[in-house]
């Protein structure tokens, strides 16, 4: 007992370095306990992955092969570091065959996409600009018929990682976030998603998953690392500041769109079965006797754009890909046009939550439906396009929508959670 008072005693005599040494106590606790969890979800993760390397495959069956393209620079240059802890022992404990293809500077993933053999599978281990990267160099091939066929899977790396929302868990741990993505990779559930095609008189076309932007909200987000010195109030600040330098921040521009496409049925994946030898005979030589009439090829309809002069914050185009799975009966993509009779204070409150969610509209927002659109922008001060989070200059370009082009693994709980949205 009283070695125990003396120890009371000292420390209410040196409360300051007592109070010190609990802090640093609890932080070590607590950063201890971190660590922990996150080994527990990677090992957990492997013995998951493990049991996909130990079943037998057939004898007329080989490894599956996959292609990585990691983009070391993405999250601070952590990416390196978070693939090879979190995702490389999962690809090999499973038996997957993998080559990694690192990058050296922004746009070579696009010339490595020229270079890239056949491969069972394509990983992305990145952000949202690799993505963009690698979906743009893929369509740019000659033969992106048959590679965009190649199933992608996607493994979240980058500061911006908008698509893992829509094919894997939402989480705020880093850990779970790439385990759970990877294992989605081994698993094999897939979604299909639109792509949008961005093409302009000067350069190749570009293509994007997600959306392409153009306005007020867009050029202010790019500012808003400058004020980092304000904490939690700098995008706040970005937005207010900007009201300040010019007012109002409306943009013109003439959009001219097409409507919707019906989406067509979905072919079944079973091949229907072959007719017997007989009947194959007996078709051929009724070919033979009587050949079929080939009927005149029909033309096309034209085209019927609706042309639209607008007045607007921020012109949004974007894809439905945030819900990969929602019943629809048209291929459309989204225009959205902000108004431009917002007031001062509630261009700062948009504006703020516009830099959590881009892909979120205000109220009174004209929202279109379509299948292609165009843009006709200014000659002077267009300002520049966020594609897919990436910036580049606006020009006036045609954007087309290409449904369900490329097909992704997908977290089979996300695609759940998603279906129950409908």
């Amino acid at each position: 007992m009283g070695r125990v008072m003396k120890v009371l005693r000292t420390l209410r005599n040196h409360w300051k370095k007592s109070t010190f040494a609990a802090c640093v106590l609890s932080y070590g606790g607590y950063w201890f306990y971190g660590k922990h969890c996150e080994n527990v979800l990677r090992r957990e993760a492997c013995q998951e992955a493990r049991e996909f390397g130990q079943k037998l495959i057939g004898p007329h069956e080989s490894l599956k092969r996959a292609t990585v393209i990691l983009n070391p620079a993405a999250s601070n240059g952590k990416a390196n570091s978070l693939f090879e802890k979190n995702a490389a022992p999962i690809l090999h404990l499973a038996g997957v065959e993998i080559k990694i293809v690192k990058t050296d500077y922004e746009g070579q993933a696009k010339k490595l996409m020229d270079l890239m053999e056949q491969t069972d599978m394509l990983i992305v281990a990145g952000g949202d600009g690799t993505l963009q990267e690698v979906v743009t160099g893929l369509l740019r091939r000659n033969d992106e018929e048959a590679f965009s066929k190649t199933p992608i899977g996607f493994i979240p790396l980058g500061s911006h990682n908008s698509l893992s929302q829509s094919l894997h868990l939402v989480t705020d741990s880093t850990v779970r976030r790439i385990t759970s993505a990877t294992l989605s990779i081994l698993k094999g559930e897939m979604v299909p998603l639109d792509v949008l095609q961005i093409k302009s008189e000067k350069e190749q076309p570009v293509f994007a998953l997600l959306s392409i932007r153009w306005g007020s909200f867009r050029d202010v987000a790019e500012s808003i690392s400058k004020y980092w010195y304000l904490g939690p109030l700098k995008t706040r600040a970005a937005h207010w500041f900007s009201t300040l330098k010019e007012w109002p921040q409306t943009r013109h521009a003439s959009l001219s769109y097409l409507p919707p496409v019906p989406r067509p049925p979905e072919m079944p994946n079973e091949k229907p079965t072959r007719p017997n030898l007989m009947y194959r005979i007996y078709r051929r030589l009724q070919n033979y006797w009587n050949p079929p009439v080939e009927e005149p090829p029909v033309e096309p309809e034209p085209e019927n754009w609706e042309e639209k002069p607008i007045s607007t914050l921020e012109l949004t185009i974007s894809t439905q890909n945030s819900n990969p799975v929602k019943n629809r009966t048209d291929d459309s993509m989204v225009l959205s046009v902000e108004p431009d009779t917002l007031t001062v204070g509630q261009f700062i409150t948009e504006g703020t939550k516009k830099a959590e969610n881009p892909l979120e509209s205000t109220e009174n927002t004209l929202q279109i439906e379509a299948s292609a659109c165009r843009v006709t922008l200014p000659q002077e001060g267009a300002g520049f396009y966020n594609i897919d989070n990436e910036a580049f200059e606006a020009m006036p370009v045609e954007v087309r929508l290409l449904p369900r082009k490329l097909k992704f693994f997908c977290s089979a709980e996300r695609r759940e959670e998603l279906a129950q949205l409908n």
